[in-house]
């Protein structure tokens, strides 16, 4: 997986300091999941390139010449101005698993689109568990032979490198009929209800 630098300055804790971080252009933020919790700011200029991108990375922080290795783990907006508050980072370690919502990416054009068929999109990211060293930038999905009343699911896509936080049977995309759609040979009206079916059954619980 990519990552992506940032650079700290260590901050009092409490509100007063937190407020005159934020008017000077920073962001209060902390460190858990190692030995101690660390306190830091980050010039909010910088986080905003993180935080307003569809990647997903593993950020190295370098606070007092250590780099610490975390992944976001919660950002907290101004409820007026929609500016970055606080934000949480979770330390994450070489041989420790960490679970991270993945991006999709949707390769190629389904034939079944082609021939008038509606693309129906369940999910656009996958919770998604492994070592920090093995997670995806992010999930290629190939969709060119998805055809009318086809259906790609989660259990079609398993690596061995990775583990997905969601049934087998969790729908990622398909392709349901559409009037003026030309079915193919081995396209049939009951696939395209199928089809049809999945966009309206409920997203499948997450495995525990």
């Amino acid at each position: 997986m990519k990552s992506f630098a940032l650079s700290s300055e260590a901050r009092e804790i409490s509100k007063i300091a937190n407020r005159a971080l934020r008017n000077q252009g920073k962001v209060p933020c902390v460190l858990y999941g190692g030995e101690k919790q660390v306190y830091f700011s980050i010039k909010e200029n910088d986080l905003d390139k993180l935080v307003n991108t569809p990647s997903v990375y593993i950020v190295e922080i370098d606070f007092e010449g250590t780099i610490y290795k975390a992944i976001l783990q919660d950002i907290q907006f101004h409820p007026l101005t929609d500016r970055i508050d606080h934000v949480d980072f979770l330390q994450v370690f070489d041989d420790k698993e960490v679970t991270m919502n993945i991006p999709i990416n949707f390769n190629g054009s389904a034939i079944g689109v082609k021939n008038g068929g509606n693309l129906l999109v369940r999910r656009r990211t996958i919770k998604t568990r492994a070592l920090p060293a093995n997670l995806p930038d992010a999930i290629e999905v190939n969709i060119d032979d998805l055809k009318i009343g086809k259906t790609i699911f989660v259990g079609d896509i398993r690596d061995d490198k990775y583990t997905y936080l969601a049934q087998d049977n969790a729908v990622i995309v398909g392709v349901k009929m559409a009037r003026g759609a030309v079915l193919d040979e081995d396209e049939d009206e009951e696939g395209a209800e199928g089809a049809e079916g999945a966009e309206a059954a409920p997203e499948s619980a997450p495995a525990q």
